[in-house]
């Protein structure tokens, strides 16, 4: 049943991706600051990380997929090869904070988690778009509400789930970047671009 809901979204975000086109930011580019609060009240910002090292900054759709709680698991679980090039992570979600507790609870996750009240920080990097209706009621049928894990500031709207390597200059060096949510990046490139 999960394999069908799961073929169902695709379609429906591939379409609504289609019709929303993000693009990305591109390689060499500059990465645009931000400050949040992550998970522990504590305010993070790209500019201040860069001063200790690189930045693995990684957008993800929320807790209630599975893909992405893959893909922050393995980031979790290969954490200290990315520490020992001197590098921090920080993760973005459009979801609200009880919601990034339930990430936690799934993945263990201990790098920050950003809650992006507005999608100011998905729209910088250019990896937000709007879910369409059809995807929202598919959603609706599985228990997922975006106005309720989103909160009604980011309603229904999702990133692309992009990677972008960023170095202590803040220029991108590695960028992931693909529309379909199953598709991840290995923690392996990731690390090779630190």
């Amino acid at each position: 049943m999960q394999k069908i809901f799961l073929a169902v979204c695709l379609l429906f975000s591939m379409a609504a991706t289609a019709q929303n086109s993000p693009k990305g930011l591109a390689l060499n580019e500059l990465a645009p600051d931000f400050s949040s609060s992550d998970q522990y009240g504590k305010t993070i910002s790209l500019s201040n990380e860069l001063k200790k090292g690189s930045v693995v900054l990684v957008f993800y759709r929320g807790q209630w997929c599975p893909y992405c709680n893959k893909a922050l698991k393995q980031l979790e679980d290969s954490l200290s090869f990315i520490k020992e090039k001197g590098a921090s992570v920080i993760t973005i979600t459009p979801e609200k904070p009880a919601y990034i507790n339930q990430t936690i609870s799934k993945t263990k996750a201990s790098y920050s988690i950003l809650h992006d009240e507005g999608l100011l920080i998905m729209k910088k990097y250019d990896v937000a778009f709007q879910v369409d209706e059809k995807t929202i009621e598919a959603y609706k049928k599985y228990g997922i509400h975006f106005n309720e894990v989103n909160g009604e500031a980011n309603g229904a709207n999702l990133p692309v789930p992009a990677v972008y390597v960023i170095n202590k200059q803040g220029k991108i060096v590695y960028r992931y970047f693909d529309k379909d949510y199953r598709k991840r990046s290995s923690v392996r490139d990731i690390v090779a671009h630190l």
